[in-house]
Order: C-alpha cells, then sequence, then structure tokens
C-alpha cells in the first residue's frame, strides 16, 4: 500500500489558496485514475485504487495544515505503511511557483504541516513532494502569503503545475524515488 497524502485546510474559504496545492494534486490524481475521495476516515477524505499494479490510498487530512499529522500517522500506522512507502505532497515556498522536487527525509524548513507529521510518525525519512509557491515579498508575512490565493498570472498556470506534479507522483511509484528525482528535479514546468 502507497499512501498519498496531500497536504491542505479544508473548507471553500482555503480551497484555492497556496497552503492547499497539495490537496489540489491529489485531486488531480484521483481524477486520473478515478479513485472517488468520498471515504471518511483517518481524520481525512480518502479513496482507495491501483496504479502501476500497486494499491495506493489518496488522503486529504480535515484537520487544518499545522494538525495533519494526527490524520497522516492514523492511517500510516493502521495500514501499517513502510516510511519509503508514504509520500507527502506538499506546498514549499523556497522553491520558485513551477517547480516540483522530491526529497526523502529532512527537516520540516519551517513548514507546521510537515514538523507535525515528523512528530506524529516519529519518523522523517518519508517521500516529499514539494510543489513550488514562490516566498511572498521582502519583508511579507509567510503565514498570509501561504492562505492567500495564487495571482491572477499563477492561475492561468495552475493545471500545469498541478498535472506536472501529479506525474511527479506517479513517477514516484511507477519508477522508485532515485529516478524520479533524475527526471524531475531541477526543471521548471513552466520554462523547460
Amino acid at each position: 500500500m502507497i499512501l498519498i497524502a496531500g497536504l491542505g485546510n479544508p473548507g471553500d474559504r482555503y480551497a484555492q489558496t497556496r497552503h492547499n496545492v497539495g490537496f489540489m494534486v491529489v485531486d488531480h490524481l484521483a481524477a486520473r485514475h478515478r479513485i472517488a475521495l468520498k471515504k471518511k476516515g483517518y481524520q481525512a477524505l480518502y479513496g482507495v485504487g491501483r496504479y502501476c499494479g500497486q494499491e495506493v490510498l489518496l488522503l486529504q487530512p480535515q484537520t487544518f495544515m499545522n494538525l495533519s499529522g494526527a490524520s497522516v500517522a492514523s492511517a500510516f500506522k493502521s495500514l501499517d505503511v513502510p516510511s519509503g512507502d508514504l509520500v507527502v505532497v506538499h506546498d514549499e515556498i523556497d522553491l520558485p511557483f513551477g517547480v516540483v522536487r522530491v526529497k526523502v527525509g529532512g527537516g520540516h524548513g519551517g513548514h507546521n504541516g510537515l514538523r507535525n507529521i515528523d512528530q506524529a510518525i516519529g519518523c522523517r525519512d518519508y517521500v516529499r513532494v514539494r510543489v513550488g509557491v514562490d516566498r511572498p515579498p521582502a519583508g511579507g508575512d509567510v503565514a498570509a502569503y501561504v492562505l492567500r490565493s495564487f495571482s491572477s498570472a499563477e492561475k492561468k498556470e495552475l493545471d500545469t503545475v498541478l498535472m506536472y506534479a501529479a506525474e511527479v507522483v506517479e513517477a514516484v511509484i511507477d519508477h522508485g524515488v532515485q529516478q524520479a528525482m533524475c527526471n524531475f528535479n531541477g526543471r521548471n514546468v513552466l520554462n523547460p
């Protein structure tokens, strides 16, 4: 079982914000693979399906970002998922919009959702798919920035970025983490 957790905040108020790109990528994966995200459990909405001969569970925690660990840990532990089969998709302010990178382990980089997951599951050696949302202007409030909608220019490119991020997740499952890193890290889908 591969557990793919897209991070975000529940509710219409946050639906199109930078902090919710994890949810958006999971929505794209669900549509691409006809997996209904209608089940409720693990303090989340989730759906189960298959990709490349692997059973996958797509998870959207409903605990709010800063408490994502409660939901992710619930599924991770009850399904007995190895840490290498946990893929967390999240927003990343340290990457430009259009850049998606795969990483295994490391620190949380100030991301409260990752910090909470690290504490809740007791390890850091899971796969992260980091979706660039760019930084706020110098001196800007990071928390307010990630809770805002994308700019009108970014909205025109958002579907392209989300589809690309979904392809990155699929590559992790299909070809493994190392190959996905080689194929996708360092590229900007908007400026090939």
